[in-house]
């Protein structure tokens, strides 16, 4: 806050005492701030954020800075009636939009609740789609619990060439985490809008590059990152991720009947750890319940995609930074991922893309 009392804001004075500066966050070198700027001002505030990266940037012991404008907290318009009225989300938008023309599909991996395996479901599917021969790219857009490092078993920090940071690659596909920039033992303790943030910069500025699809690896729940990316990204669905258990197909229902409302096609219903057989008698036990899942997809009237079993073999390879359709790409337990990959790609080819819905504040 001391360094950027020297940037000036738009109305005068200095942006530290403008009250614009909506977050602050410090991870090692690294520091990241957002600051709240109504979007029709979005072409001059970049001057301001320009100058707020290179003050940030100036202070000891920061090797890199990230300043991005939120319009969390922008001015609301007032309407003829007097009634306040949300502001317009299009320019952040487009920003976003424009590093993804490149990229045919985006599909969002989902889940209602955590703890369901969607993490290591998004990065199997990811694989399997590129087994069909699609180039791939996986964003983890988990900010508070990000994976894809331990599960592709990847350690750098991305390079940065022309302004955009440069994915890291595994198993043939490009990938991109928060995780990649801060370390494992790091909490990230940050409110909605640096978390939205975080997002617009991974969708932004990273050079993806041409791609068939792009599989995002979303947070569980529906709040603020699930609305950042129904806003900035043209999704041409949504895969759902669930247990058959009662309590996880709650909170899948509730995944669902969000992205319905955002406008966002819901691809199918993947069951996972839907049963589990023992390695020793070959025994079978419905430990979560089974066809839960399945039950729900009729009643949504979605597509069932298949079943995914509690599996030793799949907790390992993910453990080990060698998802199991990457580490024993013939074995059976990928040919249960390539199967649904392969309904995945068919369900993206026949539908046509559509554009990001407008959302407001209710």
């Amino acid at each position: 806050m001391k360094a950027l009392e020297s940037v000036a804001a738009l109305g005068g004075g200095s942006l530290a005492a403008s009250g614009a500066v909506s977050g602050i966050n410090v991870l090692g070198a690294k520091a990241f701030v957002s600051i709240a700027a109504d979007p029709e001002q979005a072409t001059a505030m970049e001057e301001v954020r320009r100058d707020a990266e290179r003050a940030v940037r100036n202070v000891p012991g920061i090797e890199q800075a990230v300043v991005t404008l939120t319009a969390e907290r922008a001015p609301q318009a007032k309407t003829s009636s007097g009634a306040g009225a949300s502001p317009s989300h299009a320019a952040p938008r487009r920003a976003a939009i424009a590093t993804l023309d490149k990229i045919r599909f985006v599909i969002a991996v989902a889940s209602g609740k955590g703890g369901v395996g969607k993490s290591t479901t998004a990065a199997n599917l990811a694989l399997g789609l590129a087994a069909q021969g699609w180039r791939v790219g996986l964003l983890d857009a988990d900010v508070y619990g990000p994976s894809a490092p331990r599960l592709f078993g990847l350690r750098a920090r991305p390079q940065v060439e022309g302004g955009k940071m440069i994915p890291l690659e595994a198993f043939g596909i490009k990938v991109m985490s928060i995780g990649f920039l801060i370390d494992e033992n790091v909490p990230m303790v940050w409110r909605g809008p640096m978390v939205s943030s975080a997002l617009t910069q991974m969708l932004g500025e990273v050079a993806w590059g041409e791609l068939d699809c792009l599989v995002v690896d979303m947070p569980p729940g529906t709040g603020d990152a699930q609305l950042t990316m129904a806003q900035q990204v043209p999704l041409s669905g949504a895969v759902i991720v669930s247990t058959p258990q009662d309590l996880a197909l709650i909170d899948a229902r509730r995944a669902v009947a969000m992205f319905r409302r955002v406008e966002v096609p819901v691809l199918g219903v993947i069951e996972n750890m839907s049963y589990f057989v023992c390695p020793h008698c070959g025994g079978r036990t419905d430990i979560f319940a089974h066809g839960g899942a399945r039950r729900d997809a009729e009643a949504l009237q979605v597509a069932f995609l298949g079943e995914v079993p509690l599996d030793a073999t799949i907790r390992e390879t993910s453990d080990a930074g060698q998802p199991v359709v990457g580490a024993a790409p013939q074995g059976p337990h990928a040919a249960i991922y390539l199967n649904l990959a392969a309904k995945v790609k068919t369900l993206l080819e026949t539908q046509s893309r559509r554009a990001p819905p407008t959302i407001v504040k209710g």
